[in-house]
């Protein structure tokens, strides 16, 4: 089954980025103004699959909007502290919340289970999440020079077609509410996978429930 990738339409990119910009002193992007706007609700959230940035939709457009953007590049021995900075800003934010956050390299991953994160069946974030989901949008919004994918997972239970969909609409959620709360578009990838990436068995209710998730994949922006 080919990955689904759906452009972002105007209609939804004006609702997702709409508000007055700020310019905050310790970051190297301009900052949205969110004051009043509350989570992302409606059908214009599932039209976020793909490269989210208006341009061209591939790594290389997505690299070539972040610089356009104002986003600058990591470089040398400066990539790993940068990430080690950021893991531990996560690992701080994140105690206790049930997002794991785990390493590879200079790749951050955060996993939310879609227990904690939706409603049975549901592709709308719980409100109850809504405070995790500020805290890693705070933490990506101080380490603005990485890139973003937002990937939904699924188990095995019920049809292809049934789990691709539900997880792309749950990744499209998660990064909907990302960039209602400040995060630039431009950064973002947004997929979902169904059940062809499971990290755990799907022949146990402990191992669906692993499988069942929304990983958010933060990795270093070099400008290539």
């Amino acid at each position: 089954m080919t990955l689904k990738l759906i452009a972002v339409g105007a209609s939804a990119a004006a609702l997702l980025v709409a508000g007055c910009t700020t310019t905050d002193p310790y970051r190297s992007t301009p900052v949205r103004n969110n004051t009043g706007t509350g989570a992302l609700v409606g059908a214009g959230v599932g039209a976020l699959l793909g490269y989210l940035t208006n341009t061209s939709d591939s790594e290389e457009g997505r690299t070539n909007a972040m610089i356009g953007a104002g986003v600058g590049a990591l470089a040398g021995a400066g990539i790993g502290n940068y990430m080690d900075r950021q893991q531990r800003a996560l690992e701080q934010e994140l105690s206790g919340t049930g997002v794991g956050v785990a390493r590879e390299g200079d790749v951050l991953i955060l996993r939310m289970p879609s227990d904690v994160t939706f409603g049975f069946n549901s592709d709308q974030v719980d409100a109850r999440f809504y405070a995790v989901l500020d805290d890693v949008a705070n933490v990506l919004n101080t380490y603005d020079q990485s890139v973003v994918d937002v990937m939904g997972h699924a188990d095995s239970r019920g049809t292809d077609e049934y789990n691709q969909g539900l997880s792309e609409r749950r990744a499209a959620s998660v990064a909907g509410y990302l960039i209602n709360r400040g995060v630039i578009r431009e950064r973002l990838y947004v997929a979902g996978l169904g059940e062809r990436s499971p990290i755990a068995s799907n022949d146990t209710d402990a191992g669906r429930a692993a499988n069942r998730r929304v990983e958010i994949v933060i990795r270093p922006f070099t400008g290539r």
